[in-house]
């Protein structure tokens, strides 16, 4: 069974966002908009993380999670806080609420996937999401396997990071120094060109004659995972 994740937000572009990039992970997601309407749904069922806006129609978000802390069904759910209060007062009052976790608004939505994933690492370890699906391509994080439409590829170590970095966020376009920073490490100091020689080899895995190219090139950007390719397929 896939890893529940529930979304209480009322911005429903940022929801959209969240929840297209989390289903891309190979979470199931669902979502509410108001904070009671939250505190409801939770009472019916308990999600394997919670994402909570602060800000919140009906309930706050901040008194939704104080509730929550207090209900033995709900005491240990992973919550991560979202929030445009980006004050030390403000994040020490979401942490010392029972928040796990806190991210400011605008944040980068790979970041954010990463701390959902740290946050279940630690509380849930064997519910962990393995699986990348995008389009016909699947990505097994743990076999460090790729498949595209059922035929296996040979990729190098680093071609594997960067097409799970890439699909991590379809549709984003990264810079050739960001694509450095998140696949080689901000510690490691090399050409930035070096981005154009494993994207190179990384299409060449990846592409059969008449297949479409996933990985798309911004002229004058740099890279990503085509958000169409990976809707329409």
């Amino acid at each position: 069974m896939p890893t529940n994740i529930l979304i209480v937000e009322d911005e429903e572009p940022l929801t959209l966002l969240l929840r297209y990039n989390l289903e891309s992970e190979g979470y199931s997601v669902e979502s509410v908009a108001r904070g009671d309407e939250a505190e409801t749904r939770l009472r019916e069922k308990v999600p394997d993380l919670l994402l909570l806006d602060w800000m919140l129609p009906g309930l706050s978000g901040i008194e939704l999670c104080r509730r929550l802390r207090a209900r033995p069904e709900t005491e240990r759910m992973p919550i991560l806080m979202l929030t445009a209060r980006g004050e030390e007062t403000e994040r020490v009052r979401g942490l010392a609420t029972g928040a796990d976790d806190y991210v400011v608004k605008p944040f980068s939505v790979p970041e954010l996937v990463a701390r959902v994933r740290a946050l279940l690492r630690r509380a849930k370890p064997d519910h962990i999401s393995t699986l990348l699906r995008a389009g016909d391509i699947e990505l097994d994080r743990e076999t460090k396997r790729v498949h595209r439409s059922g035929r296996e590829l040979h990729l190098g170590p680093t071609e594997f990071r960067l097409l799970e970095f890439l699909m991590q966020s379809p549709g984003r376009v990264y810079s050739r120094e960001q694509l450095l920073d998140g696949v080689w490490g901000q510690d490691v100091y090399i050409d930035e060109r070096t981005v154009d020689v494993h994207v190179g080899r990384l299409r060449k895995a990846l592409n059969r004659p008449r297949q479409p190219d996933p990985i798309r090139t911004v002229r004058g950007s740099g890279y990503s995972f085509n958000e169409m390719f990976a809707r329409t397929h």
